[in-house]
């Protein structure tokens, strides 16, 4: 990776405070040899990672990767020749793999088993003398060309040999039955089932029944091209094809049928991996002609040992368009002229669509199916398929008589999926289709609830020797923030690019809103031209001349809507602009004209009737607060400042359970949601970061309350003194953070919360230095600061820093039933803003609490 010396000179600055010798990052490559002196110790630790299997059942062979820049290595470094992966002293089974596609190794993928609701402790070293142990090659991936020959016309003769190759551009005049790429195209298997694809313009993909659990691809079709549609020992092709999607193929759906990836200039095929473990080829579709376009399409097709999925992953551009100063984000312009991708099966008759789970969040895995006698191998043969997405990301399911189609977002030309099939003569193999479905539903669940992962590097332990001090926190912020310049935060201006929602960005709380607040009051302590740039260039990018809002729809009546507006007032005092005090006032009016239960609380959005969220009191109450403050007076500004404390004194006096001290997620005066108590009205769990959003509400609103407000001011203190000690009591002892769902440490799934362990630092810091709290709180809130450090903070090679252990999101509703369960399947993550913010605003505390 190029790094602009400027940049990088800040990164190294920063973590220069943290005690990081430069050389950790920008020279670990530079190693003369690994090979050790005699006598000396051969093992150099890397890292210890940490993973726990959140099922209650065993994953077998599971497959984790591992990135070298996660793992605190740049790519050339000598030391990730000599990776091994041990636990409890065994060498597991592992492979170095590419997976951008570079020729150069950035992965350490291992296989093994995790035991039921186990955590497993790896330790990663690099070891040039250590020998692995042998591994059974369990999976392949080819391509096979003939030579010796001739072409005449689109057929290639008197062939002598076929000869496996890396790379293959087919010539001019190939085509199908061409009878020149041994099988017709790339091969991948595992030791469970084979694939190919037809590297033409019918791009099927097909299926190799497998009768054991030994490879086979390497003996298949060299006689004819006829002979593996029969019986032989090992298994044969068993899928007719014809002009549908096959076992998993892709394309684009016109409104009425599927456009297949035919009308293309030319194909490029390369083996990426052919490893033991881990498989994988790609395809490359250069020039293909669909709804008045031309894009590149690059396919990506793996499999690792044990498994059936075939996993694709698919990356579309258009070769003309490039991101010009001022242009749409050549992402959200394919999105425009491709809306939407297509996945799915071949229908065959007497086969049926299973559908899996639908009422399931939006990030959660799902799939769409077929069961029934379709393999080309007997008539009483049964077989399965399915391709497997996250259901938010399909838009819906049809078919167009040759298959069953499932239309996709195009997610500006990337999309991650699966297709698989389960043919009944495999060894072992599914024979029903009540079996087929529990397979399906467990691979799903496998997907969905990811395995728990901490990574600690030793560049990483590196960086966490000396002890939290002011500078240490001030360097830790100002290391977050300017990481995540250099990663996604420019891109959120109105015409960028979300990197979560795969979708142009909106007027949204996370980015435009938080995150360039957190810049801002970095900004006020370690001044810096390009936090103050931020807040214009990303936040006041959505402001018409006008006045009015790019990407808001105030309709929506969404609470989250109206967290951006507290940067658009710092927008007016600085620039003094018309617009900007425009918007503000139109932000304003829609919260008067806000939807509210009986008792005044704002609704979360017009879709969630009649609820208040904690999440809601975070983002209108700041800026409610904050616009009395700052436009308002006499009785229109205290009636404003009631509100917004009202708002408080209604979520306390509904989610707050005296017994616990610990607050509900969300609340249904109207009782009628799915996830409601038909009681009182409450969601069911008690979710960490709905508590935090409330605790940081809380400090937040009471920077704009004046003195001569006491009344309302005590209101507020009064919860804080009163929700400090509940929080301290669920605090996890050993790591100083908190879990997940708040009350239930060490149950399945559950797992550190790094967003919420910052919120509470945040408001625990802040309240000592504002003096809500007594300083007897001073030793609880470094605790925590130590544990979030300790517990999710990452150091790469390059410099740069990462939160990691982030739930993404969480919501009710719409899939969401508010069950433990539920908040188990939201993905994790690193670097989102919604943990990122209040991990620099904590920072920021605690740098002015160690000074005092």
């Amino acid at each position: 990776m190029q790094v602009n010396p400027l940049k990088k000179n800040k990164l190294v600055f920063a973590l220069g405070l943290l005690g990081i010798s430069v050389s950790l990052f920008t020279g670990c490559g530079n190693e003369k040899s690994l090979a050790p002196k005699p006598g000396a110790r051969s093992a150099i630790a890397i890292a210890t990672i940490d993973v726990t299997n959140p099922n209650n059942f065993v994953r077998e062979h599971e497959s984790l990767q591992f990135s070298f820049y996660d793992l605190g290595l740049a790519i050339d470094d000598e030391k990730t020749k000599y990776l091994f992966a041990q636990e409890n002293g065994k060498i597991l089974p592992s492979q170095l793999i590419d997976t951008n596609n570079d020729t150069k190794p950035d992965t350490l993928l291992i296989s093994t088993d995790l035991e039921a609701a186990k955590l497993h402790r790896l330790s990663i070293v690099s070891d040039a003398i250590l020998k692995a142990p042998l591994i059974k090659k369990q999976t392949q991936a080819e391509i096979s060309i003939k030579e010796g020959g001739q072409w005449k016309d689109k057929v290639y003769e008197n062939f002598t040999h076929f000869k496996n190759v890396k790379q293959f551009t087919p010539p001019p005049q190939y085509t199908d039955h061409s009878y020149f790429i041994r099988y017709e195209g790339p091969g991948i298997e595992s030791d469970k089932v084979g694939y190919r694809i037809y590297l033409d313009w019918r791009n099927g993909f097909d299926i190799f029944g497998k009768k054991t659990n030994e490879l086979v691809l390497q003996d298949i079709g060299h006689k004819d091209y006829e002979t593996y549609h029969h019986d032989a020992p090992w298994g044969q092709d068993i899928l007719k094809v014809g002009k549908s999607l096959g076992a998993g193929g892709f394309g684009f759906w016109n409104g009425k049928s599927i456009d297949l990836v035919s009308d293309v200039q030319t194909w490029d095929a390369t083996i990426v991996e052919n490893g033991a473990l881990y498989s994988d080829f790609n395809i490359k579709y250069n020039g293909w002609k669909v709804n008045g376009h031309l894009f590149d399409v690059s396919s990506d097709i793996s499999m690792v040992a044990g498994s059936r999925l075939a996993h694709v992953r698919l990356k579309i551009t258009d070769p003309k368009k490039l991101m010009s100063a001022g242009e749409l984000d050549p992402r959200a312009q394919l999105n425009k002229d491709l809306p939407n991708i297509a996945i799915g099966l071949v229908k065959h008759p007497n086969t049926k669509l299973i559908t899996g789970n639908q009422n399931i969040s939006g990030s959660a895995w799902t799939y769409a199916a077929s069961w029934g006698k379709q393999s080309l191998s007997s008539d009483d043969s049964y077989l399965g398929m399915a391709v497997i997405f996250r259901k938010g990301e399909r838009e819906k399911q049809t078919d167009d008589g040759n298959s069953y189609v499932s239309v996709m977002n195009t997610n500006g030309g990337e999309l991650d999926y699966y297709f698989v099939a389960a043919w009944d003569q495999e060894k072992n193999g599914i024979k029903t289709e009540q079996d087929f479905k529990a397979y399906l539903d467990r691979e799903v669940e496998q997907l969905t609830k990811a395995p728990r992962v901490n990574i600690q590097s030793a560049l990483t332990a590196a960086s966490k020797l000396k002890p939290i001090d002011s500078a240490s926190a001030l360097a830790w912020s100002k290391g977050l923030a300017d990481s995540e310049l250099l990663r996604k935060t420019l891109n959120y201006h109105a015409k960028g690019w979300d990197e979560y929602r795969k979708r142009p960005p909106k007027f949204e709380y996370d980015v435009v809103g938080m995150q360039i607040n957190a810049l801002q009051k970095l900004d006020t302590i370690s001044p810096d031209p390009r936090y103050k740039d931020a807040l214009k260039s990303v936040t006041g990018s959505y402001i018409q001349p006008d006045g009015k809002i790019t990407a808001f729809d105030a309709d929506l009546f969404s609470i989250d809507l109206t967290k951006p507006g507290e940067m658009v007032i710092l927008l007016v005092q600085r620039t003094k602009e018309i617009k900007y005090r425009k918007a503000v006032d139109l932000l304003r009016a829609n919260l008067k004209r806000h939807p509210r239960t009986s008792e005044g609380a704002f609704w979360h959005r017009i879709i969630y009737p009649n609820q208040l969220w904690l999440d809601g009191v975070y983002m209108g109450m700041p800026f409610l607060a904050q616009y009395a403050a700052t436009y308002e007076t006499g009785t229109q500004q205290h009636t404003s400042f009631k509100e917004a404390v009202h708002e408080f004194v209604i979520a306390r006096d509904h989610l707050r359970n005296p017994e616990t001290g610990l607050y509900y997620h969300a609340w249904d005066e109207s009782k009628k949601a799915d996830w409601a108590d038909k009681t009182t009205g409450n969601a069911p769990q008690y979710w960490s970061r709905g508590m935090g959003w409330y605790a940081m509400a809380l400090v937040d609103v009471l920077d704009y309350l004046p003195t001569n407000e006491m009344k309302l001011r005590t209101t507020l203190t009064d919860i804080i003194k009163e929700m400090a000690p509940d929080i301290l009591r669920y605090q996890d002892s050993s790591s100083g953070t908190w879990w997940q769902i708040i009350d239930r440490p060490g149950e399945l799934g559950n797992y550190r919360e790094s967003t919420a362990s910052a919120m509470f630092t945040y408001f625990l810091a802040k309240s000592v230095n504002k003096g809500y709290l007594p300083v007897s709180y001073r030793d609880a809130a470094v605790k925590s600061y130590t544990g979030l450090i300790n517990e999710f903070a990452s150091v790469h090679p390059d410099g740069k820093i990462s939160m990691n252990g982030q739930c993404l999101v969480a919501g009710l509703g719409v899939g969401r039933d508010g069950s433990y369960d539920y908040y188990m399947t939201e993905p994790i993550t690193s670097n989102d803003a919604k943990g990122n913010t209040p991990f620099i605003l904590a920072g920021l505390e605690i740098y002015t609490l160690l000074k005092k």
